[in-house]
């Protein structure tokens, strides 16, 4: 039995890529996870059915993070279902790219409300909770982008750099109720969203990490697993890039 036996754990935008190797971590460690997801529910089935198999426990649940309402539905399904929530992941995200002059006020407005205001949405709605008992672990899903910026991400870059400041504002907030907030901010990782990128993108990408290669999905997730785990206990507001050293 590990130490994360029977915890309950909300994993924003699970159903694919990051938010899926979390969701299946956290499980493999014992966990009762949430697999939500926002249009795609055969995706979603799909981690619940593999968390089972690592002999978790597991549900999926429909919900667009980026609205207030949606965001309490999701919380009050989980405390309905295992009667607590001890770990949120805020992890869902969209990306919407393209240089500033080209970019719709709709391009920003949908990436700050999924990525910024979708993780101030879920803390909201989790707080009670944690704070009535005193203890809790949030962890918000940022990027290297919000610390080094990068061309045609204004909207992206944005929402991720207000995540770090959410984080740290949060930590402060609810440090004195046992509730740790931190961030894990990943660089190049492999996943449907990389997929789509030319052989010179990777390359160039690969020259500007000292590690020289793409990260995993897994290595995120051994990160957030870490932050959520009792080893963490004393660590609060702070940023843990996993990026292969490309931000330094």
């Amino acid at each position: 039995m590990t130490e994360m036996q029977g915890r309950v754990a909300i994993v924003t935008g699970s159903s694919r890529g990051i938010g899926r190797a979390i969701a299946l971590e956290l499980a493999r460690r014992g966990c009762r996870v949430v697999v939500n997801y926002r249009s795609n529910a055969a995706q979603a089935d799909e981690v619940v059915e593999q968390a089972r198999a690592t002999g978790g426990e597991a549900m999926a649940v429909q919900a667009d993070v980026s609205l207030l309402a949606e965001a309490q539905q999701l919380v009050e399904a989980t405390l309905a279902a295992y009667g607590t929530v001890d770990i949120l992941v805020n992890n869902a995200g969209i990306a919407r790219d393209t240089l500033l002059m080209r970019m719709s006020e709709e391009d920003w407005d949908a990436v700050l409300a999924t990525n910024l205001k979708g993780a101030f949405n879920c803390a909201k709605a989790v707080q009670r909770t944690m704070l009535r008992k005193r203890a809790g672990r949030i962890i918000n899903i940022g990027s290297v982008v919000g610390i080094s910026g990068n061309v045609g991400q204004a909207n992206y870059a944005a929402a991720k750099a207000g995540l770090i400041g959410l984080t740290k504002a949060l930590a402060r907030e609810f440090g004195s109720r046992g509730i740790t907030v931190n961030l894990v901010a990943p660089g190049f990782i492999e996943t449907d969203m990389t997929a789509g990128l030319s052989e010179q993108l990777i390359t160039a990408a690969k020259e500007r990490i000292p590690l020289e290669r793409l990260g995993q999905p897994e290595d995120v997730a051994a990160a957030v697993a870490f932050f959520a785990s009792d080893a963490a206990a004393y660590i609060t507001g702070q940023v843990l890039c996993v990026d292969g050293g490309m931000a330094m």
